[in-house]
């Protein structure tokens, strides 16, 4: 049972720190940190074992590529408690109770999991039965939906601690302050008059799905970009998983944070387990969106980026001409201003083009392990 203890140590604080720097690629916010860095992390220590902990305001930005997406900075001190937070007690009470088809930023899993999964599920469907049906499901707006009387009632049952229970509302509840929303506004206003300045043929297209950035509601919504965001978004859906697994007798089932599939024989079945997810949904106040549907394996149906079609019971993967060229944008970009995460950016690539028929593609585009 993990406890308020578990986290009041500087041992503890250095070794988030230390994968802190790893990831963040603001230097300058680290820079300023290290200056006072002993009387910083003695700070954070003496505000935990004080109990004075209030989550600060976060830097608001938007980012373009592949589509116009929020995301929500912490400052040093705030992203260290998180992290701290997320590595010594959310994983350790919250992993246990998650299905193993649960594959989103968990350690080891992710993507490949989750095409290794899907691999496996066609192969044995495809041996007992002619046809298959895959009921893919999309929650809408699932990270600004989640409900924080929700969420926090479930952490209650599983992390008994009061201590660590206040912890995690001042974190989970910090997307209610007004100025996230009155940030969020101005952004979007910025981003709207630079797209007039510009020479684009599409000015309304982009302009619109500007609009379609979702506002903070009171009460609602997890932090963009968080670490304990992530791992509270996929736990939050844990009584569904099980709910699939377990009363609707889905064995092939696999969730990727919010994007979820059935696999099955009989596609009134999917119609019937649709009905029930829906109901089951409502319970945690979220819905369906539109992308939602059943599809014939036969014709063809797209997760994670992939194309998945079974012809001739021959399973086909591929990659959609969208990702393709992003990627070769992304990479003759780098090339050009010789970025230094280069070989690193090939070999996740190569990793992700790996699962899929794109042999050609790779080969065209020199993605390897080779620098």
């Amino acid at each position: 049972m993990v406890v308020y203890e578990d986290l009041l140590s500087l041992d503890k604080l250095y070794n988030v720190y230390k994968n802190i720097c790893l990831t963040t690629k603001h230097k300058a916010k680290l820079m300023k940190f290290e200056l006072s860095f002993s009387c910083n992390m003695i700070q954070i220590l003496n505000i935990l074992e004080q109990e004075k902990y209030h989550h600060g305001c976060y830097s608001l930005f938007l980012i373009s590529t592949p589509k116009y997406r929020l995301i929500m900075s912490e400052n040093i001190q705030d992203k260290i408690i998180n992290h701290l937070i997320s590595q010594y007690i959310l994983l350790p009470a919250l992993t246990p109770k998650l299905i193993n088809t649960n594959v989103a930023t968990r350690k080891d899993m992710g993507t490949k999991a989750a095409i290794l999964y899907m691999k496996k599920y066609i192969n044995y469907l495809k041996l007992h039965y002619d046809k298959i049906y895959i009921l893919k499901c999309d929650i809408c707006k699932y990270f600004y939906n989640i409900d924080h009387d929700i969420l926090l009632k479930k952490l209650n049952r599983d992390i008994e601690d009061k201590r660590l229970q206040k912890l995690l509302k001042e974190v989970i509840c910090s997307t209610d302050y007004p100025y996230i929303n009155e940030r969020i506004k101005l952004l979007i206003q910025q981003e709207v008059q630079r797209i007039h300045l510009k020479k684009v043929t599409n000015k309304k297209d982009l302009i619109k799905k500007l609009y379609q950035i979702p506002l903070y509601t009171s009460g609602k919504g997890l932090p963009i970009g968080n670490e304990t965001s992530q791992i509270l978004a996929i736990y939050y859906l844990n009584e569904l998983d099980h709910f699939i697994k377990e009363q609707l007798h889905i064995k092939c089932y696999i969730r990727y944070m919010d994007d979820f599939i059935l696999m099955h024989h009989d596609r009134s079945y999917l119609q019937e387990c649709l009905i029930r997810i829906e109901e089951k949904l409502k319970e945690l106040k979220l819905t369906l969106n539109k992308k939602t549907q059943i599809y014939d394996l036969s014709r063809g149906m797209y997760f994670l980026g992939y194309r998945f079609i079974l012809k001739d019971k021959r399973t086909i993967i591929l990659v959609n001409n969208q990702t393709k060229k992003r990627v070769k944008r992304k990479l003759k970009k780098m090339l050009k201003r010789k970025d230094e995460s280069y070989s690193q950016v090939l070999a996740s690539y190569y990793g992700y083009f790996k699962q899929a028929h794109a042999k050609n593609f790779m080969y065209k585009n020199k993605i390897s392990l080779k620098k």
